[in-house]
């Protein structure tokens, strides 16, 4: 063994030992975690949602927001356990109403980044109407939805992204509904920001959550993740890491989509990744201040 590989490995060792705390203070990102709070989480070893925080604590550094600066607010469900390991302001509640809390949150201080943390079932089942409604007033929002096709943390049972065909606890003999297509729902229903990227795809993943975090309007982040211990179990579709690797193989770039021949196009059966809307519109905090500021003015 070389000289800088025995060197290496003895302070690898010596830094092994070091006391928790430490490690906190020297590493960014890590400082966004919190410290009282035992780690591994409680999510399932290989689970793509620690990507995604990971790729969200990377989007909050790269802006150089404080910590005081950002409100997460989630719901019920495993993606929604994320704002607890971090240090940021954060609302736990109940199970579909991130959007609502949200809503008021950011009317009340306009001035804070919110971000709404959501699963597919959380957003898009009993959330449904307060996603359509937070993307049509154009609160200035970031609704950040983990898509993994199931309820995972409630036993299985289909949800509103669950592919056709595909197995739940709920659809014994496959779903037989069609699913929801997230980033079509918020950009008919007019957020200004919309983009989807995977957990196999973090860089993609730190960019866009980047720029809809920096948007001044409703913005979305559609991460597809995959829940290897219940919807993967059901549909064989094998490990974490053989899931991981399917979002690699199924999934195509915008740019790379919009290439293809009409027919193919028409005929393509992959996830598209991209960034689908970037548009300027009134932001409604804004709106609200305003008119609250013209009626005070007018009064005697």
């Amino acid at each position: 063994m070389s000289e800088h590989i025995l060197e290496a490995a003895t302070l690898k060792k010596e830094e092994a030992l070091l006391p928790q705390a430490n490690w906190f203070e020297r590493s960014e990102t890590l400082q966004k975690l919190r410290k009282t709070k035992k780690f591994p989480t409680i999510w399932c070893a290989g689970c793509g949602i620690g990507v995604v925080m990971g790729a969200l604590i990377r989007a909050i550094d790269h802006l150089g927001l404080d910590n005081d600066q950002v409100a997460l607010v989630s719901g019920i469900g495993c993606t929604a356990r994320m704002p607890v390991y971090m240090d940021f302001n954060t609302l736990h509640t109940t199970h579909g109403r991130a959007l609502a809390f949200a809503t008021g949150l950011k009317i009340a201080r306009p001035d804070m980044k919110v971000i709404a943390i959501m699963g597919d079932g959380d957003a898009l089942a009993i959330g449904g109407n307060h996603f359509i409604h937070a993307a049509r007033r154009n609160l200035g929002i970031t609704a950040l939805v983990v898509n993994n096709s199931i309820y995972g943390m409630t036993g299985g049972q289909y949800s509103p992204t669950t592919p056709f065909g595909r197995k739940a606890t709920t659809a014994p003999y496959g779903n037989i509904e069609p699913p929801f297509p997230v980033c079509e729902l918020a950009i008919a229903a007019g957020a200004s920001y919309v983009a989807r990227s995977t957990v196999y795809h973090a860089l993609e993943l730190d960019k866009y959550l980047t720029e809809a975090i920096a948007k001044d309007g409703f913005s979305l982040i559609e991460a597809v993740s995959y829940c290897h211990t219940t919807f993967g179990r059901l549909n064989k579709l094998g490990t974490a890491a053989d899931m991981m690797r399917a979002l690699k193989e199924n999934t195509i770039a915008r740019t790379a989509f919009e290439r293809l021949p009409p027919e193919e196009q028409a005929a393509n059966t992959k996830i598209v990744r991209g960034n689908f809307v970037n548009i300027e519109r009134p932001q409604y905090t804004a709106i609200y201040a305003n008119l609250i500021s013209e009626v005070r003015g007018g009064e005697k």
